[in-house]
């Protein structure tokens, strides 16, 4: 196979190819499509899948494996041109055949390609950097949440109901006097104050005591889910059976010792002191990298294949939908289940995907630019680290990452340190 041609079109990252497969791969391509298809072929004469490729060939023309052999060399074909005319293929936008032969055959496929952009003033961006200073009320919140998790409930019996309480309840919903799908429950218990039932149901119950029987009034929401519900007045008969609220432990050493392995209130502290900074940190330098990204987005003002967007997104939804494989679902389940068609999710996904193919491109140029080198002991050093963490061996790590794709990979990493050494910090 070889590149007769390369030809940049006048329409921006469009690229016509002018390819030749050569007699040898082209006869190699035809006989792998003769041993897949004779199976299916009947030739009188001869027991089904049993004739000669030159029979089958002299009956139905020598033309008659052409077509499929000329699909199962296109890919390695366009591989090896783009190679050869330094381009990186998105996508096919045509492709047709112009000669072929026993001698092989020849193609022009017009493609679009990863446009090779310019990114100027990368270096002084200015980004603000989030404080990491821990103060006492963050450590007193990082407590208070210690208590809520180590909290018991526990059943009132000397006042009403309030927010933050989780009560027991029968309830018997109506509309217009008929009952509907999903009005009636027993024995639910019912956190008031978190707002998961219908507006002014929860805060309706608030005041009521152990063993009170009353009815409230509510108006369904108009975006409701139920269609024959939305808007609606509603009326719901209640009983009150049981009022919980949590027990929060108090903070002493007893209960230091129960939730860490320090002894005392104050080490205790000083250990959630260390853990909030620690958070904080992680916080402001994921907000830092952030406000980096979105500031070499901005300078990537070259035009993005359309194409480049949408294998982004299908990249993403495929991940998506492995996150959810992984869990007992799939993402047609997933959609059924949250009322969302493939479109809309694809729309959810695609802002994101613009910003990653243009980060991308942003430090792809970058790296060019600054000129940067990846050597294979560089290569190697990072296939030991991935083995490392993934807890597998080099060698079954080098079976699914490509060398090519680490050295850009780190290529990359790169030239994004070089840009948050240069960046001027408020």
């Amino acid at each position: 196979m070889s590149l007769v041609k390369s030809t940049k079109l006048e329409e921006a990252n469009k690229v016509e190819l002018e390819v030749s497969v050569d007699k040898e791969t082209f006869k190699a391509a035809t006989l792998k499509v003769y041993k897949k298809q004779v199976k299916n072929i009947n030739v009188p004469g001869f027991r089904k899948g049993k004739a000669p490729k030159h029979i089958i060939e002299k009956m139905y023309g020598k033309e008659v494996f052409y077509d499929d052999a000329m699909q199962d060399c296109y890919p390695d074909a366009l591989t090896e041109a783009a190679v050869e005319a330094d381009v990186k293929i998105v996508t096919v936008d045509n492709l047709e055949c112009t000669e072929v032969s026993e001698e092989g055959f020849t193609f022009k496929a017009t493609v679009i390609v990863v446009p090779e952009i310019t990114v100027e003033g990368y270096k002084g961006l200015e980004v603000e950097k989030k404080s990491t200073e821990v103060t006492d009320e963050m450590v007193e919140e990082e407590l208070q949440t210690v208590r809520e998790r180590n909290g018991r409930m526990v059943t009132v019996e000397d006042r009403a109901a309030e927010n933050g309480d989780v009560v027991v309840i029968d309830f018997d919903g109506s509309v217009d006097g008929v009952p509907f799908d999903g009005g009636k429950a027993e024995n639910y218990n019912l956190k008031l104050g978190d707002g998961n039932f219908i507006p002014g149901f929860e805060e309706a119950v608030v005041g009521h005591n152990v063993d009170e029987e009353f009815v409230i009034d509510v108006t369904f929401p108009e975006d409701y889910h139920a269609e024959e519900l939305k808007g609606k007045a509603a009326q719901f008969a209640i009983k009150l059976h049981e009022i919980k609220t949590k027990e929060l432990p108090e903070v002493d050493d007893d209960f230091v010792k129960d939730v860490s392995e320090k002894d005392t209130v104050e080490e205790y502290k000083a250990e959630l002191k260390d853990k909030v900074a620690e958070r904080l940190q992680t916080e402001a330098d994921k907000d830092f990298d952030n406000q980096l990204s979105e500031k070499l987005v901005e300078l990537v003002t070259d035009e993005v294949p359309e194409a480049m967007f949408d294998n982004e997104v299908r990249d993403m939804m495929n991940e998506f939908d492995m996150r959810l494989r992984s869990q007992g679902m799939d993402i047609k389940t997933y959609c059924q289940y949250t009322g969302m068609d493939m479109g809309a999710l694809e729309a959810m996904y695609k802002p994101q995907a613009e910003t990653r193919v243009k980060l991308r491109l942003a430090l792809e140029a970058i790296a060019r630019q600054e000129k940067i080198e990846v050597s294979d002991e560089d290569i190697e050093k990072e296939y030991e680290k991935m083995a490392e963490a993934y807890k597998s061996e080099v060698a079954e790590i080098k079976k699914y990452v490509p060398a090519e794709g680490l050295a850009e990979d780190i290529k990359v990493e790169r030239a994004m340190n070089i840009v948050k050494d240069s960046a001027k910090v408020k």
